[in-house]
This record gives structure tokens, sequence and C-alpha cells, in this order.
């Protein structure tokens, strides 16, 4: 009997965990982590400025831990200097233009729905991201994932927003040719 009690508690604790993050995305496409990859902009849909940076400065990270070393960000020159973002396409299109320019085969883009604490006596961190591979060239979209995620009223965003994007990542990379 205590078997029984000890492990419908782990299943509820299992549960409990699972139940703080959703996670979607297609079939993985092959891909080569030895091509030449780029970070295009993110779409902010969030009400916290900059959210869409630091999603991309997360993003790149991400890639080089999966096994991505030949990989640029867009240029300063093609960032949008505002502080809120107006949702207008014009950026990225630049951005794809400018990777098709410099000879980049893949591009991972992506936007921020939901970044910040929720309102509370906890403030939990809550994370909303979806992610799209693009074969550069082409411009189709090889893969797309979303996902969010909540965390411990302890919890960084940032780390919250990092263990999401990596599974999603990972997940996109999982059909990969080395």
């Amino acid at each position: 009997m205590k078997k029984f009690i000890s492990r419908l508690f782990l299943l509820a604790g299992l549960a409990f965990l699972t139940a703080c993050s959703t996670l979607d995305h297609s079939t993985p496409p092959t891909v080569s982590s030895k091509a030449q990859w780029v970070v295009l902009p993110f779409a902010n849909h969030t009400e916290t400025p900059l959210a869409a940076g630091r999603a991309e400065a997360i993003a790149e990270s991400l890639l080089r831990a999966n096994g991505i070393g030949k990989l640029r960000r867009y240029p300063a020159s093609l960032q949008q200097e505002a502080l809120f973002e107006t949702g207008e396409r014009k950026p990225f299109e630049a951005s794809l233009e400018w990777a098709r320019k410099e000879g980049a085969r893949y591009a991972l883009t992506g936007s921020v729905d939901e970044w910040r604490y929720k309102v509370g006596v906890d403030g939990e961190p809550a994370v909303g991201i979806a992610l799209s591979i693009i074969d550069v060239a082409s411009g189709e979209t090889l893969w797309s994932g979303a996902g969010g995620k909540s965390g411990w009223s302890r919890e960084a965003l940032s780390a919250v927003a990092q263990q999401l994007m990596r599974r999603l990542i990972q997940s996109g990379l999982s059909a990969r040719q080395d």
C-alpha cells in the first residue's frame, strides 16, 4: 500500500510540473548544422519593451550550444530603433534580403507573445514564444514551433524563456545532419 501511495504522489507531482508548459511543433526538417545560419528579427507582440531582442540573444546562444557554428545575427543597421515595435514586416524583409546576400542557408526567426511576470503575490514569470526555421533562398518555412511556459515565483524570466526556447530549438534541430 505504501508503494502505491508513493507512486501516486510521484505521478501527481509529475503531472503538476508538466502542466506549467505547453509545446507544439511541426515535423523537424533535415538541416545541416555546418551550413551558414542567421538569426533574423523576432516580432514583439507583448507590452514588454525590447522583449524580442532578449529572445533573439537567447536563441543565438542556444543555436551555438546545439552545434550551429556558422551563425550570424542580422546587422544593427537593420535593427528597429523604436522602444516598441510597430509590427511592420519591413525589418524582417530587409534582414531576409541581407541573409540572401550573405549566402546563408537557414534562418531562425520568431515572435514573442508573452514576456512578463504575472501580477499577484507570487509574480511568476511567464513566456510565450513561436519560432520558425526558414530556407533563406526560397523564404519557405521549414519548421515552426510554439510554446508557453510559466515558472516559479523565484525564477528569473530569462531562465524560463531559455528553458522553453531550448526545448523548441532542440525539437527543430532533432533531424539535422552533421
